[in-house]
């Protein structure tokens, strides 16, 4: 009985340090980002305080630790799809592709030269370069939605899709270089073909489980309206999944998933994008804080000169020659090919890759361990820091777009033929400085709030819209065309 109440004391305790490591990092959010400091950095170090040499959290199961990252990961990658719109995909399809499958074969290879120049053994070195080759989309997303920053479309399309879709390779390159120091290696031909079968797999299976979740999001009536992000969730995991047992590409499905279901008519709109935000923001914490509790600071000394040294390498020279010899075919302008350059950031994904060969029980595991987490560190201060600065010295960031301060949102258990858009009025407009009584409406439509900085306005017929507000307009979708002509593009709708 004794036993059992030591161990609820001590779960008790766990639970409330994590607890409170998530709530501190939220807090210690805003301060770094105006040090310009990521995020994702303050995450690892809280972690690593918090570990078995700081205040003393024992966490050393390796194999926990990556079954938790996998899951936070299809989290991110689902949130990820379903925050890509269409428009994006066509930007940065093409180029993103290439830097996903070549470009990690490329900067696998740099790293593992620099690795062996830098004093490490042959083994050691492809395994290190296999396990850092892809950029990571948690660290990314943290970054670049995190702070704020707008980039031009292409770049930010590029970035984002790259690091959504470029784990495949890095995970078949980190498990054939396993199985090759295991004496479990396949051919060359064999692992050629395996890659355009995981990810041909992976987006095909995504695709159909997004399709089938749609659907069914559009027939289904639930009483309870929490349950349907329930749904969207279960459709990440199925996807991840699926594809995985039919040898595919686990992680490209949850994207692809979130691709089709984000880019789908669904009820509940809204309700799931804010689910899936918070989920994915409480994931990527929840992952770094782990991933941070796992360092022993004590056993990265040894390996502090080659790690920090290979983790410049990758941020100065691996990275962004390959990037520059994969976007030459596609007409980028040099500041553009320099930033994507600079901004393939490493993060959780390598880490938990690093997991892999520990795992497996390959000789100085160990070692590529701490090698791989020193890569990321660095890899996350000097590009991390360097995004937004930079961004704006290369001209290729754009000014945000203005956000109203208040929000008006319409919510359906199923699909209605109306839409509720938010619109910007700019000067340029034919509505701007106009009372509602005098604008032409149609007889179904309406403008039902007026947001003007901090203060709503009622939309009465003697009230004026004037440069910068937001106004808030309900139509039917038949009438969509004539408002869009007079209030221009809609920046939100529900």
């Amino acid at each position: 009985m004794l036993g059992g109440l030591d161990q609820i004391v001590s779960t008790a305790i766990a639970f409330a340090a994590f607890g409170g490591l998530i709530a501190l990092s939220v807090v210690l959010a805003r301060p770094a980002d105006r040090i310009g400091m990521p995020v994702v950095l303050v995450l690892l170090g809280l972690g690593m305080l918090a570990g078995s040499e700081g205040l003393g959290i024992p966490f050393d199961d390796y194999e926990l630790a990556s079954q938790l990252g996998t899951l936070a990961l299809v989290f991110i990658l689902l949130d990820g799809g379903l925050n890509t719109r269409r428009s994006m995909l066509k930007a940065g399809a093409a180029p993103a592709s290439v830097l996903a499958t070549l470009g990690v074969v490329g900067t696998a290879a740099m790293t593992a030269l620099a690795a062996r120049l830098f004093g490490l053994s042959w083994p050691e070195a492809i395994m290190i370069g296999a396990v850092v080759s892809s950029t990571d989309a948690a660290a990314v997303f943290a970054v670049l939605r995190g702070s704020g920053i707008h980039l031009k479309q292409r770049v930010k399309a590029t970035l984002e899709l790259e690091s959504c879709v470029n784990d495949p390779m890095a995970v078949i390159l980190t498990t054939a270089a396993i199985a090759w120091f295991t004496n479990q290696s396949a051919s060359v031909p064999v692992l050629l073909a395996i890659v355009p079968m995981q990810l041909a797999i992976g987006a095909a299976v995504g695709a159909l489980i997004g399709y089938l979740t749609a659907r069914g999001l559009r027939r289904v009536r639930l009483t309870v309206t929490g349950l349907y992000p329930a749904l969207t969730i279960a459709a990440g995991l199925v996807a991840y999944g699926a594809a995985t047992l039919v040898h595919g590409s686990g992680f490209l499905a949850v994207f692809v998933a979130g691709f089709v279901l984000g880019n789908s008519q669904i009820p509940y709109r809204g309700v799931f994008l804010r689910v899936h935000d918070a989920l994915a923001w409480l994931s990527q914490i929840s992952m770094f804080l782990m991933l941070g509790l796992l360092v022993f600071p004590s056993q990265l000394l040894p390996v502090a000169l080659q790690g920090m040294a290979l983790g410049l390498f990758l941020a100065f020279v691996g990275r962004p020659l390959v990037v520059a010899a994969c976007l030459a075919p596609f007409g980028f302008p040099k500041r553009e090919v320099a930033y994507v350059g600079w901004a393939g950031l490493r993060g959780a994904v390598p880490i938990v890759l690093a997991t892999y060969p520990l795992i497996a029980g390959v000789d100085d595991a160990g070692r590529v361990f701490n090698v791989v987490f020193f890569i990321v560190v660095v890899s996350t201060i000097v590009p991390g820091m360097g995004i937004r600065p930079l961004g704006r010295r290369l001209g290729v960031t754009v000014t945000p777009p203005s956000v109203p301060s208040a929000a008006l949102e319409m919510h359906a258990t199923r699909l209605l033929d109306a839409d509720l858009m938010v619109f910007h009025i700019s000067e340029s407009l034919v509505v701007s400085g106009a009372k509602l009584s005098e604008l032409y409406l149609p007889p179904d439509a309406a403008v039902t709030l007026i947001v003007r900085g901090e203060h709503l306005i009622a939309p009465r017929g003697n009230a004026r819209l004037q440069p910068g507000d937001h106004a808030y307009v309900f139509c039917q979708s038949k009438d969509r065309p004539l408002i869009e002509l007079l209030f221009g593009r809609p920046q939100v709708e529900n």
